[in-house]
């Protein structure tokens, strides 16, 4: 380390950790590089010059967002390897929304004290995650703060800008009565729910090695198990597909998510039952002691993103995404708004 260095690292930052940090992840940030990126990492910006030539009008989408709680897991349980998967799922999954793609992806890691080991680790699964989307991890920000984290802990944030011609915005305004629902499965919570996920899990007793009843997976890899990403196959389908809305099932579950997309004068009618829903979310109702509207309003229960679609291409669209390894089932349909009624309406039988 450098004489000038040390007051600095006396106060708790190590400049030179920091450097090391990136000259260790250069190499893995290249590896999401698309032809549009013309900087390297390290400068001030990121520089990217996108090919819009196949596009007569294209707008600009944004996104950003975090991992929340479900970090502190990942700190118990040493999971560092997928939450970075989750930071760039929780933003392109949510411009893909609109039919956007995905271009370029920044970070922002900040800790009291920085264990280049994990930061690699974590900086290593958003780049997996940028792969996968097809987006570049084009810069991010270290940011070392001692005495503002615990020690052992850090937050995560990202940024995601894409691109989608005007003509191909998706914003349900098309959606009419008689249109299908299709829900494509989710890997497990995603990385929403879990305040609620963690206190269940504290108050029942478990550790992370037990395994979740019913599910063959411990509570570590069910619990941890990182979001699914929906753009390649959602991208494949709106190339010849009439897709109306898209919703992604985060934070409020499907009675906020789902209105999102919808016109005023519609309902969502969802049929509880028309889907697989994973034993780890039986086993946090049952253990929760919660009522399974509790669980819709605040989980995915399987289900991480909706489709809305003519009826008559729903089994088709339904038959496409198992052909490219997404679990799909059509969950139900649009029906006229009764007055005072909320935009879902979820038929649950005897269940709830």
């Amino acid at each position: 380390m450098s004489d000038r260095a040390e007051a600095y690292k006396a106060a708790g930052v190590d400049i030179d950790a920091a450097q090391s940090l990136v000259g260790r992840i250069k190499g893995i940030a290249a590896s999401t590089f698309t032809k549009g990126v013309i900087t390297d990492i390290g400068g001030f910006g990121g520089l990217f010059k996108p090919d819009l030539s196949n596009m007569t009008e294209p707008v600009l989408v944004s996104g950003t967002d975090g991992v929340g709680t479900k970090l502190k897991l990942a700190f118990d349980f040493d999971g560092h390897d997928s939450v970075g998967i989750d930071l760039v799922a929780m933003s392109v999954n949510d411009i893909l929304v609109q039919g956007a793609k995905p271009l370029f992806f920044l970070d922002y890691f900040a800790c009291g004290k920085l264990d280049t080991g994990i930061a690699e680790r974590v900086i290593t699964g958003i780049a997996a995650g940028c792969k996968e989307s097809g987006c570049a991890l084009l810069g991010g920000e270290t940011a070392e703060m001692p005495g503002f984290y615990a020690p052992g802990e850090y937050d995560l944030a990202g940024f995601c800008v894409g691109v989608v011609d005007n003509a191909k915005i998706v914003d349900g305004s098309n959606i009419t009565i008689g249109d299908k629902l299709v829900g494509l499965a989710s890997t497990g919570p995603h990385s929403n729910g879990y305040s609620l996920i963690r206190k269940i899990f504290a108050a029942s007793g478990r550790a992370g090695t037990d395994e979740v009843p019913g599910d063959g997976r411990t509570f570590r890899e069910a619990l941890l198990a990182p979001t699914r990403l929906y753009v390649a196959p959602i991208l494949r389908l709106l190339k010849d597909t009439r897709i109306k809305g898209m919703a992604h099932i985060t934070g409020g579950g499907f009675y906020e998510n789902v209105p999102r997309v919808l016109p005023a004068g519609v309902t969502a009618k969802l049929h509880f039952g028309s889907w697989t829903v994973p034993p780890v979310f039986e086993w946090l109702k049952e253990q929760g002691q919660l009522t399974w509207p509790e669980m819709l309003q605040i989980f995915n229960c399987g289900v991480g993103f909706v489709l809305i679609v003519d009826k008559a291409e729903a089994e088709e669209v339904v038959a496409r995404l198992h052909g490219l390894d997404v679990p799909a089932w059509v969950l139900g349909e649009v029906v006229r708004r009764k007055d005072g009624q909320e935009q879902v309406d979820v038929d649950f039988g005897a269940q709830a």
